[in-house]
């Protein structure tokens, strides 16, 4: 990894109901933002939020959404391919993404590299609840890890509510993420979003760009912003408040673990991942793949009404 200027954009999309023309214009100004940030800032990574070519919440089923968007690469993510052309710069870029069959959609983070070009492709492993397929929503969870090398370093990429699944962002760390992206349109609080990125962050010593959500969606959502962007040791370096804007920092790997905190004389001595206990890791590899639930009864289907004994 190489220092360099990130940054996370957040945008409001437009809140009528999906058409294709509300689609174009999503991207459009979505590309606009991306030639303006990097163009002012010299920020060479945009991270923009997730979903955002229709908002996360389209109140159209996954049949009608299929018919809306388009695959990777495609008219969803072409005007941003002209704009990292355009700026030189790398652009994640959060979008439904049309499957083989109807009425299968994904959740896409898509990488976009400085000539234009699609680097990689993650779909969401973790769909919240509201948009899981298999709990009527409208998202078919993806199935695989990605991270990417690129010339500013190794990119890891998460979607929003994946940010509360440690397993993966552990999986990324190992494979050499030096930067986990997280294009987000988080529904719960500000507390939340920010909370899970520096706890990934330094679970696994890696940088974190959060790019969250604004403004109302199709659906009448609402979304708070407070992008953010975390550095090795769980530090927020750069925080944005709730309107459109971007906020940016300086991602340096000279400086990332230098000390247990930005500026401190302490310096940092260990090192989460060389320092894991891989033979109990080991051991309980089982236990970590074996089905489970919370003890507490909540909102779930069936959480509060089946029988702890019941549970595997």
């Amino acid at each position: 990894m190489r220092a360099f200027t990130a940054a996370a954009v957040q945008l409001a999309p437009d809140p009528s109901s999906l058409t294709p023309d509300s689609i174009a214009g999503n991207c459009a100004r979505a590309a606009d933002w991306v030639r303006r940030c990097a163009q002012q800032t010299g920020a060479e990574l945009v991270v923009l939020p997730e979903t955002a070519s229709t908002g996360f919440t389209p109140g159209i089923g996954p049949d009608a959404l299929w018919d809306l968007v388009s695959a990777v690469p495609g008219p969803v993510t072409e005007p941003l391919q002209e704009a990292a052309q355009a700026t030189g710069s790398h652009v994640v870029w959060g979008t439904y993404e049309r499957g083989p069959e109807r009425g299968t959609v994904y959740n896409a983070s898509v990488l976009i590299g400085p000539d234009g070009g699609v680097l990689g492709v993650y779909r969401k492993t973790q769909p919240f609840c509201t948009e899981d397929v298999a709990r009527g929503g409208w998202v078919t969870p993806g199935d695989s890890v990605t991270v990417t090398d690129t010339e500013l370093g190794r990119i890891g990429m998460a979607i929003c509510f994946d940010g509360d699944f440690p397993e993966l962002w552990r999986i990324q760390a190992v494979q050499g993420a030096e930067v986990i992206v997280r294009p987000s349109a988080l529904l719960r609080s500000a507390d939340i979003a920010e909370l899970t990125s520096r706890a990934r962050a330094y679970d696994n010593h890696v940088y974190v760009v959060a790019a969250n959500a604004t403004g109302t969606d199709p659906a009448g959502v609402h979304y708070f912003g407070n992008s953010h962007i975390v550095d090795p040791t769980s530090h927020t370096v750069a925080r944005a408040a709730s309107h459109e804007c971007w906020v940016t920092a300086r991602l340096d790997p000279a400086t990332a673990m230098a000390s247990l905190t930005p500026g401190s004389s302490v310096p940092q001595s260990f090192d989460h991942l060389a320092e894991r206990n891989l033979d109990v890791i080991r051991r309980y590899a089982d236990d970590l793949q074996a089905p489970a639930r919370s003890s507490f009864p909540h909102g779930a289907p069936h959480a509060a009404t089946e029988d702890p004994a019941d549970r595997p």
